[in-house]
């Protein structure tokens, strides 16, 4: 979804990527370019790097089930291909660097509201690595080269290249096929960012002053709920759009997970604050089946 965005503004963009998954969901524009490959990849990184004035860096395992089916294999791309990539682009002439990590890199935590100074209390191998990146970026901050780290909630809504195994999506997909919603525990909270909204924050970080966001991390977020509220707001959703109403099933369930970000920083710093709700990405989802997106 960002990429149509970046071209809208106006940028030329490259994109690197492995292709895992495809590359059906780019647009044809002449704009962009598209490098078929690997971030561990050396010679990869110095043919991105050419003539490129930002970075924004979104490649991982994305997702704890993922790290866990090879644990080699996440440590060389979340972590060890990191800091290595940070010196290609300083070395390239790159001139600012956007750094994804998470907001699952605060664990679990009972404070009411959870900022940027809170301990990092990483539960699994993704959100570790999320965050012991994160000062080796900033190692490399300089005059020439800006270093930004964003913490995202957990993203919801749809895009071209959707992913179900996110909270929102998941339930939302349950709902509609299944016709019940299964509830894993149901109290632990959770921060939530309709991906358009993910999209606008990596855009307005490329324009950004960089004396406001040199060295900088930032949480981002919209709405902090419990998953039974997730569910709950699901269920009260989709019928409007043709859908039955769901049934809840709440289970006991040993993933201890549980935040609520404060995303008032960003907010004061910059004057960004996400627009979009979770009903929001319920309703984009619902569109998408009704007209047939999805079997």
């Amino acid at each position: 979804l960002l990429v149509p965005r970046l071209l809208g503004d106006g940028y030329r963009v490259k994109v690197l990527d492995t292709q895992w998954f495809g590359d059906g969901f780019l647009p044809d524009n002449e704009n962009l370019r598209l490098l078929k490959g690997d971030i561990r990849d050396r010679e990869m990184l110095i043919e991105a790097f050419h003539d490129t004035d930002a970075v924004i860096h979104l490649a991982c395992l994305s997702n704890d089930y993922c790290c866990q089916l090879d644990e080699k294999l996440s440590t060389d791309i979340n972590y060890e291909a990191f800091e290595p990539l940070v010196i290609e682009a300083k070395k390239s002439g790159v001139g600012r660097f956007i750094y994804c990590s998470s907001s699952s890199v605060y664990g679990v935590s009972d404070k009411p509201d959870v900022t940027e100074e809170h301990e990092l209390i990483p539960l699994t191998l993704y959100n570790k690595y999320k965050g012991m990146c994160e000062p080796l970026l900033f190692k490399h901050q300089s005059d020439d080269f800006t270093c930004v780290t964003i913490r995202p909630a957990t993203v919801c809504g749809y895009a071209p290249r959707m992913r179900f195994d996110l909270t929102v999506n998941i339930m939302t997909q349950h709902a509609i096929l299944k016709g019940k919603i299964t509830v894993f525990g149901g109290g632990q909270r959770r921060p939530n960012l309709h991906i358009k909204d993910m999209c606008d924050v990596y855009r307005f970080l490329l324009k950004a002053p960089k004396i406001k966001i040199a060295g900088e991390t930032f949480n981002v977020g919209r709405q902090n709920m419990t998953i039974l509220e997730i569910a709950q707001l699901i269920q009260e959703t989709i019928p409007s759009f043709g859908f039955g109403t769901p049934e809840i099933t709440v289970k006991e369930y040993q993933d201890n997970r549980s935040y609520h970000i404060n995303s008032d920083k960003i907010k004061r710093v910059l004057a960004y604050a996400p627009l979009r709700t979770v009903k929001d990405a319920i309703e984009d989802i619902c569109i998408k089946f009704k007209c047939g997106m999805w079997k």
